[in-house]
This record gives structure tokens, sequence and C-alpha cells, in this order.
């Protein structure tokens, strides 16, 4: 049976990375997509968990190839999808999780519409996400100013997801997306009506 996916998106600083984190340890069948990025290095991040850090000419080569499944251009920096392991992903039957922006997900959904489940995770408001920014270390004032202004224009496609959560408690919240996980395979949208008719016939 063909694979799903579950797409995560919100501000930096929501706490999505936590949250898939947890998940990838608790749970099973599950294909994490690393997307590729231009962006330098930060600390504590390692090249191939959290993102592929390649030269900004191999990602336009990549592009060229017709290799990246979705790519934009996110705070001036390079961020793409790969294709290939996402459809060997989904042809062994796994769950593929993204942790993609509103833009990469409007690139994707159309594709991917009959399998995709989408949640959106933000802050409580922008006071709280300003604060986990400063708190990640980013305080320089210009930049925290465009994660913020970056943030409000992401906020307007709420309705543009399955699900919505408030990251103000993590285990609330943990709990609430580890539940719209385990429903995903029940969901009615790719069933193969006239099979189970007639196997429920049978």
């Amino acid at each position: 049976m063909l694979g799903k996916i579950l797409v995560i998106s919100g501000p930096s600083g929501s706490g999505k990375t936590t949250l898939i984190s947890r998940l990838l340890e608790e749970e099973k069948n599950i294909f994490f997509s690393i997307s590729s990025t231009t962006r330098e290095l930060r600390y504590g991040e390692k090249n191939g968990v959290n993102y592929y850090y390649i030269s900004e000419e191999e990602f336009k080569k990549s592009i060229e190839n017709n290799e990246f499944l979705e790519w934009a251009i996110v705070h001036k920096n390079y961020y793409g999808t790969l294709l290939k392991p996402i459809n060997e992903a989904l042809e062994s039957g796994k769950i593929v999780i993204f942790d993609i922006d509103v833009q990469g997900f409007n690139l994707i959904k159309d594709k991917f519409k009959d399998i995709i489940t989408s949640v959106f995770i933000t802050t409580p408001n922008q006071n709280e996400l300003k604060k986990r920014l400063i708190k990640r270390g980013l305080d320089e004032a210009q930049i925290i100013k465009r994660r913020l202004m970056n943030a409000i224009t992401e906020m307007s496609h709420i309705k543009e997801y399955d699900y919505f959560l408030i990251n103000d408690d993590f285990k609330k919240t943990y709990k609430a997306l580890k539940a719209i996980f385990r429903s995903i395979n029940y969901k009615t949208s790719d069933l193969d009506l006239r099979k189970i008719i007639d196997n429920w016939i049978d």
C-alpha cells in the first residue's frame, strides 16, 4: 500500500523540530524528509540530520536537473526537498513527514493531495515567538524582525491546513500531534472504495 504524507509547517521558533524529534523517537514506519539548504550550519546541527548542507552551485544544478519536489528561497537561502527518496519511502508504505514552510506546502499539496495530512503549529502570540527566537541566540534585531514578519505572512495561510495547533504546552501539543499522526491511516480520502465494497460483500 502506498504511504502517506504528514506536512508540518509554522514559524521558525514555534517548536516544530522538538515535536517532530519526539514523534520520530516514539512512532514507527516513519521517513523524515530531510531538506537540502544553502544556509550555514548552526551550532548543534549535523549534516544529514537537520539538513543536507550544500553549496548554492550544487543546489542550482539540482534545480536544473529537476531533482527537487519543491524548492524555495527563504531568508535569502535556498531550501528544497529531493524527489527520489520521497518516492522510495512512499512506495515502501511509510508515512513521510515534511517540515516545510507554507510556500513549500503549496508546491506539493496538489501533487500528493490524496495522501497529505497537514498541520500548522505556532506560538500563543507574537511576543512569545520573539522570546523563543532570542533564546535560540537570534539577538540581531533585523533578523528577528524579518522572522516575525515572515511568521505573520505564514499565519494568513492557516485555513489551508487540516489542523492548527498552538504550542503553549509541549505535552499537550505533542499529544495532539501524535493523535493526528496515528489517525492518518484511517482517512477515507485515498481508499479504494470498489475494493472495500467487494471484500465486504464476499
